[in-house]
């Protein structure tokens, strides 16, 4: 015999073995820097589970919340190798990275939690989506959000005035810090968890927070005094790594954005159905001292900022007739 008759059956019947196996298992490694109680690392959790159950447990995914895997600009820089497969990040990093997203940052863009939703679920936000494989190497699944934001302070607060000087956290990213320096305060980059100790301490003075926020992890201890603004929306991304996204099958794909969008969804969803009850939920503490502020009392702020992003961010003009849209319906 000779030995290409031999070789040949063999090698086809080892072609027809391997595509008689089943896809490879994966197991996927998800990063995001809320802590355990917060709403996005819940829906991350959530979300395992679906892909867990849809796979028939052939594919499972690890959520690393609290920054385990480090803050958002390293779990980017592993997303780009490919040393992390998926993460729900802020807009923040991710405008870090593609200026352009930094318009869904511009202040009083939507005026309540319904706008911010339904922006979010817009076309002109799904554009944005588009650029980050060539710009950020990531694929952009869909969006989240957390609730509008908010001001606490130690120090009682009738307005941006009283902020001046005083040192406000912020998450660190150029959008928020750049209204703030408008508006005088000192914008102080600082991860979620060390908030609380931070404020009890006397490192910061002021914080910028949302309504979900304040209530988890009780700021109010120590910052009894709130801002009712709702000067800005604070978006999330779902996201996979551009290396790994390259290498899944088109069922892979297709189980990944239906499972992750759902959750997103949910997300987005959580906040819109709880912004009203929380406020009350505030409202109805006797230790908090509440006050409104409106878009005329940073408007100076607004004018700063406007100056910077108008440039940074093309997509601006897009987003503001997108919103005003939504305002109008």
């Amino acid at each position: 015999m000779s030995i290409k008759k031999f070789v040949t059956p063999v090698m086809t019947g080892a072609l027809a073995l391997m595509m008689a196996l089943p896809a490879q298992a994966r197991d996927f490694r998800l990063g995001l820097i809320t802590p355990p109680p917060h709403k996005w690392t819940q829906a991350a959790y959530a979300f395992a589970e679906d892909v867990k159950e849809k796979s028939g447990g052939e594919h499972s995914i690890s959520v690393f919340p609290a920054r385990q895997l480090g803050n958002e600009a390293q779990m980017v820089q592993q997303l780009q190798t490919g040393a992390l497969d998926m993460a729900f990040l802020t807009i923040a990093e991710v405008s870090n990275r593609v200026p352009d997203f930094g318009a869904l940052y511009a202040p009083y863009l939507v005026e309540n939690i319904d706008q911010a939703a339904a922006l979010l679920r817009s076309e002109a936000a799904g554009e944005l989506l588009n650029q980050l494989p060539s710009e950020a190497g990531i694929v952009g699944i869909g969006y989240g959000m957390a609730g509008m934001r908010q001001v606490m302070s130690r120090d009682a607060a009738q307005g941006p005035e009283d902020l001046v000087g005083k040192k406000l956290r912020i998450t660190p990213f150029e959008p928020i810090r750049d209204f703030y320096k408008a508006a005088g305060s000192a914008p102080t980059p600082l991860p979620l968890p060390a908030v609380y100790d931070a404020l009890a301490n006397g490192q910061i003075d002021a914080i910028d927070m949302d309504f979900d926020s304040i209530l988890i992890f009780k700021f109010y201890d120590h910052a009894e005094n709130l801002l009712i603004s709702n000067h800005m929306m604070f978006p999330m991304v779902g996201v996979v790594s551009g290396r790994v996204w390259k290498d899944l099958s088109k069922e892979e794909r297709q189980l990944l954005q239906t499972s992750m969008r759902k959750h997103l969804d949910g997300v987005i969803d959580h906040f819109q159905q709880q912004e009203k009850l929380q406020e009350q939920q505030l409202r109805a503490l006797d230790k908090v001292v509440i006050q409104e502020v409106s878009k005329d009392d940073f408007a100076a702020a607004i004018a700063e900022w406007e100056k910077i992003w108008s440039e940074k961010a093309k997509s601006l003009p897009r987003l503001r007739q997108a919103a005003a849209e939504i305002k109008g319906s």
